[in-house]
């Protein structure tokens, strides 16, 4: 497998993003990298980034998560961030993301974990949930699904679908604004670019799309059809936290809420004036939601 590695000037001095890097090897020698901060002995609260951002649409979330006594981990995906990059795009499947995160998830060997998840966070970390559901604790996603194909995607994501597969220069900073009901400045819209010196760091981030299942025998909807039995018998508290002006998730709230028992009774919020990427819209609703949440099991 062909990889590349960002450098690492490429991060130095990027707004409001000065966590420490931590790595961990999954796979075929691929190097992970994740943030990992606040106290050792607090709940874990592991946030998970989706397509095609990484850790640092978490930067407004973390620190204030960690400052109320919890560790807070932020992965960035294989292919994002500060993470490996595989070249090929035959080099990404649905299976191997949620493989390459469960290696990881077990080698940092957390229990009473509180999951917030978003776009692709959900389709892995759902995965991941179902795949080790003694280790989380609770479960907070905001614009996220995890798709069976047996229900037609939106116009918007069709849409979407379409763009990334066929867009000459795969606009990552540009697609951030795009998605984001707050304007980003200059550099914010740099540190999404960041990560992609060139078109053939972004292979994992232009695939993307094309992974979700939207026929019921494409490659992952079996095993969601599985996890989603995990996620029917789930009791433990599951919060949604669903934006306003997101037409690529909207509705999900709901069937998240009449499919999960862990729903029933939880402080299920609309996040109003947020986009798809409701972490760069509203970061002190969602942190704060997540403490309310931690402090409730």
């Amino acid at each position: 497998m062909e990889k590349l590695r960002t450098p690492d000037e490429r991060f130095k001095g990027l707004p409001d993003y000065d966590f420490s890097p931590n790595y961990a090897e999954v796979g075929d020698g691929l190097r992970l990298h994740y943030v990992d901060e606040g106290a050792r002995g607090g709940r874990s609260v592991l946030m998970m980034h989706g397509e095609p951002s990484w850790s640092y649409l978490y930067r407004h979330m973390i620190s204030p998560v960690a400052a109320a006594g919890h560790r807070v981990i932020a992965p960035d995906l294989i292919g994002f961030g500060r993470s490996d990059k595989p070249v090929n795009t035959d080099d990404y499947s649905y299976a191997s993301h949620v493989a390459w995160m469960v290696e990881w998830f077990d080698g940092l060997d957390l229990s009473g974990v509180v999951l917030f998840c978003q776009d692709w966070g959900g389709l892995i970390g759902l995965r991941l949930v179902a795949a080790r559901p003694e280790r989380f604790a609770a479960i907070v996603a905001g614009n996220t699904m995890l798709p069976t194909g047996e229900r037609a995607p939106s116009d918007a994501f069709t849409n979407w679908q379409a763009f990334s597969q066929t867009v000459p220069q795969f606009p990552t900073g540009k697609i951030l604004q795009g998605a984001t009901e707050r304007v980003l400045s200059d550099a914010e819209i740099a540190a999404y670019d960041a990560p992609f010196p060139d078109e053939r760091y972004k292979a994992g981030a232009r695939i993307f799309p094309a992974l979700v299942p939207t026929s019921p025998d494409q490659p992952g909807a079996p095993e969601n059809r599985e996890a989603w039995k995990v996620l029917r018998a789930w009791e433990k508290p599951f919060v949604t936290c669903f934006s306003d002006k997101d037409p690529v998730t909207a509705g999900g709230d709901r069937v998240f809420q009449k499919l999960v028992p862990g729903t029933a009774g939880q402080p299920h919020v609309t996040i109003e004036n947020g986009g798809h990427f409701l972490q760069e819209d509203k970061p002190q609703a969602l942190a704060q939601l997540i403490i309310e949440v931690a402090a409730a099991l």
